[in-house]
């Protein structure tokens, strides 16, 4: 055989090499996509996603649409490739996603948590916007502490150097606002009754300023739910559980008979925080018929510059403030937008 095809065979036997490798060989990184979007209105293999305990259920034209981020693992070279070239991907280190000093199993959990979590702030948030206060109650209090003789088990804590405490979020923000060893004015109510006392803080495990109680929240209120979701992980579905919250205990359709999308994370005390994959969330929503993306306002820098056509984006920071913007568009009034 000719030198030229020796070259030509060991060329074409290189390329089904290189070729087999990239169909094979894994890469260590992985591609978000779009993931599917839930309805929290609607239901999940025909159980209700929300579902009232107490008080009195209603009925909305509309949706108000969680919407995920997909996970494609195992990447080989080609398809890490393919995905990279396709605006609905992004493909990022898996370390990224999954933490090298955890297990898959111990992130996917960790991520579970983190949805139950935001499933019990969005219940919190959604029942103060109807009028139920949380009672941050003190569950015991340890010994040698500031606290001690001076708080008991069962005591409400109301306030903090006169600044009301709406959550245990918020108590931590007040204790931690003055450094270690201050004296605090402690406003709380025991048997019915009104009182306060001076407490000096300690330091916390975090180092930090520290009464020296656990405590836990309380909520009076002549709601309830219970919300039935699983297999979605993370944070970022809170503020559209409170909002199917809301719709669902409240007479008025929030929707107007739209189908909106939106995501953030939500505290107890309906702060609304920026998420990740934004990109990927908003071309779900527009895949499943939204015309309103509900967005952070700590996303909506990226946002802007990923909307799709059709899809209208508005700001939001608390779900307060959704939940008037949801109110204008009803009215077809302006919103605060991206």
């Amino acid at each position: 055989m000719e030198r030229r095809g020796w070259t030509v065979l060991i060329g074409t036997v290189l390329v089904a090499l290189l070729t087999v490798a990239s169909l094979l060989v894994k890469v260590p990184y992985v591609a978000l996509g779009p993931g599917p979007t839930v309805d929290t209105l609607g239901t999940v293999d025909g159980t209700k996603i929300i579902t009232v305990q107490r008080g009195t259920a209603s009925k909305s034209t509309g949706q108000l649409r969680l919407v995920t981020v997909s996970v494609s693992d195992d990447l080989t070279l080609w398809s890490a490739m393919y995905d990279w070239w396709d605006d609905r991907y992004a493909v990022v280190p898996r370390d990224a996603v999954y933490p090298p000093d955890q297990t898959e199993q111990q992130t996917d959990k960790q991520q579970q948590q983190q949805f139950q979590d935001s499933q019990t702030a969005a219940e919190t948030a959604a029942y103060r916007e109807l009028g139920c206060s949380v009672d941050v109650t003190v569950k015991s209090v340890a010994a040698g502490s500031g606290a001690a003789g001076k708080l008991k088990a069962g005591d409400v804590l109301d306030s903090v150097d006169g600044k009301p405490v709406t959550s245990t979020q918020n108590l931590v923000t007040l204790v931690q606002g003055k450094a270690v060893g201050s004296k605090r004015e402690i406003g709380y109510t025991r048997d019915g009754k009104a009182r306060t006392a001076t407490i000096t803080t300690g330091k916390g495990d975090s180092g930090k300023a520290a009464l020296g109680v656990t405590v836990t929240e309380k909520q009076p209120c002549k709601y309830r739910v219970k919300v039935s979701l699983g297999e979605i992980g993370g944070p970022s579905a809170g503020m559209m559980f409170a909002l199917g919250i809301v719709d669902t205990l409240t007479p008025a359709d929030l929707t107007g008979g739209k189908v909106i999308a939106g995501t953030g994370e939500i505290d107890a005390d309906g702060r609304v925080g920026p998420i990740g994959g934004i990109q990927q969330k908003l071309l779900g929503a527009k895949r499943d018929r939204a015309t309103v993306f509900l967005t952070p306002a700590g996303n909506c820098a990226q946002a802007k510059s990923a909307v799709p056509d059709g899809l209208t984006l508005v700001k939001v920071s608390t779900l307060h403030g959704a939940l008037q913007a949801l109110s204008e568009l009803r009215a077809g009034k302006p919103t605060p937008t991206c």
